[in-house]
């Protein structure tokens, strides 16, 4: 396929630096990402994911989150498994 079209857009530089990091790890361009994006767009004749407003528990709960306020820690996967299963 040509691919010779060009798209700009205007993006906050934390969050295009938080997923060029993680496309990193996954060996996948930034190009290639927005490519799959909006492939999946095309196929599903939409948005490929569900978008909501959080209600407001989960928006005070990000707010705290990003604050760094009541997180929880765990000293490794096991103890987090068996907190998480009792």
């Amino acid at each position: 396929m040509n691919k010779s079209a060009t798209i700009q857009a205007r993006i906050d530089p934390s969050v295009k630096n938080s997923a060029q990091r993680i496309l990193n790890k996954l060996n996948i361009s930034m190009s290639e990402a927005i490519a799959i994006f909006l492939t999946q767009v095309s196929l599903t004749k939409g948005i490929p994911f569900e978008i909501k407003i959080p209600n407001e528990l989960t928006e005070e709960t990000l707010s705290k989150s990003e604050n760094g306020e009541e997180l929880h820690e765990a000293s490794d996967v096991n103890h987090l498994f068996k907190e998480l299963n009792s």
